[in-house]
């Protein structure tokens, strides 16, 4: 069995969770997934199984989520799982005020990410030598945030800012609600994530693990193809006699005016991952 399935991961689970979940409903140990999702936020997880598994580092990083605000409220993690580090009234802020800053956080920005992330420093997790209570300068990275809408505004001494946000891999939602905080002369934190996109699976058309289950034990649970999220990359078809030689490893001659990643066939057989580079067809991840 080879292939993904866009899986709707459950509140309070951590996507390893997910990923030892699977592996025992298709009994199967090769199953890894895309994209690590925190354990309070739901949504799409793209999970992989068998030699998909091997497809996972070629995912387009392109996500989608609905997010939940709340200002007046700083916490240790930046979301709810945390413990409240700061609390104060905030019952003077405006949503005009929040319409004013939330450009700033569009386009290519700078982030810290939380203290508690899977960042690593010196090889061990952030969020490891959180726990331990060691203090390390978190690095800042460069991330992209295509689009931020503002979907819904709760005034009060609390007030809560719902919003879509559509960015690239390596975003931290939970930082772009702490910053905003702090543009606003408040504090906030993360109080609810949902991922509706991930690696061009959609939530829409996601399955729990119940529905996993269930499609298993009838014997009709079919997963998508390998090739499913790498509709981004260019195609190429091979005639049989290139295809067993670039299945074997060697190099094709190809011309084109670009180089790159392509998907690689054999009439409708997905062959795997080449690269081009100049003028040869290179083999990077054979899937047969």
């Amino acid at each position: 069995m080879n292939g993904f399935i866009n899986l709707n991961k459950p509140v309070n689970w951590t996507s390893h969770d997910c990923v030892a979940k699977v592996r025992k409903i298709l009994r199967t140990k090769k199953v890894g997934h895309g994209g690590t999702l925190d354990p309070a936020a739901t949504g799409v997880l793209p999970i992989a199984v068998g030699k998909a598994t091997r497809l996972l580092q070629y995912l387009p990083g392109d996500k989608a989520y609905l997010g939940t605000i709340r200002f007046g409220v700083q916490t240790t993690t930046d979301d709810l799982e945390g413990d409240v580090i700061a609390s104060q009234s905030c019952g003077d802020l405006s949503l005009s005020q929040i319409e004013s800053l939330i450009g700033n956080f569009i386009g290519d920005i700078r982030q810290i990410p939380p203290s508690y992330s899977a960042i690593q420093v010196d090889g061990k997790r952030l969020y490891e030598l959180a726990r331990k209570g060691e203090i390390v300068e978190v690095p800042g990275r460069n991330v992209q945030v295509f689009t931020i809408d503002i979907l819904d505004w709760r005034s009060g001494e609390y007030p809560e800012l719902d919003i879509h946000i559509s960015c690239g891999a390596g975003t931290y939602i939970r930082a772009i609600a702490r910053d905003l905080g702090y543009a606003c002369g408040q504090v906030a934190t993360l109080a609810k994530l949902q991922r509706t996109v991930s690696s061009g699976f959609h939530l829409a058309d996601s399955i729990t693990l119940e529905d996993l289950q269930t499609q298993v034990d009838a014997g009709n649970f079919q997963p998508l193809p390998a090739d499913f999220p790498l509709q981004y990359l260019p195609s190429i078809h091979l005639d049989p006699d290139f295809a067993i030689k670039w299945c074997h490893g060697q190099k094709i001659p190809y011309e084109t005016q670009t180089e790159g990643l392509l998907r690689v066939y054999e009439k409708h057989d997905f062959l795997g991952i080449a690269r081009v580079e100049a003028g040869l067809l290179i083999p990077k991840m054979v899937f047969v």
